[in-house]
């Protein structure tokens, strides 16, 4: 009987320390190594589809959404480019080498 007991205890010991040490720990660490899904850093690194294009600036598809964009080279409708920065709601882009 003393032995069913101890294992018990031991058993319960054991499942406390991974529910509220080591999963909780886990959590953290995953979270920490997500992408930011919005703001700014969530932006730099998505490709990006090309809709219009003018010069040095145009609009891009992104995240189911039209942006603004610039770059230092032409596009033409369709391209691939790779998101590099993003200030003021205007994303600065470059082509997507592939």
């Amino acid at each position: 009987m003393l032995k069913i007991l101890l294992i018990l205890i031991i058993a319960y010991i054991l499942f406390e320390l991974v529910e509220h040490v080591v999963i909780p720990l886990y959590w953290v660490i995953a979270r920490k190594q997500k992408r930011s899904p919005s703001g700014e850093s969530g932006m730099v690194g998505l490709i990006a589809e090309v809709r219009e294009w003018k010069g040095t600036k145009g609009r891009i598809f992104v995240h189911g959404e039209l942006w603004n964009a610039k770059s230092d080279v032409s596009f033409n409708p369709g391209d691939e480019v790779i998101v590099q920065s993003v200030k003021r709601l205007v994303l600065t882009v470059k082509r997507l080498e592939k």
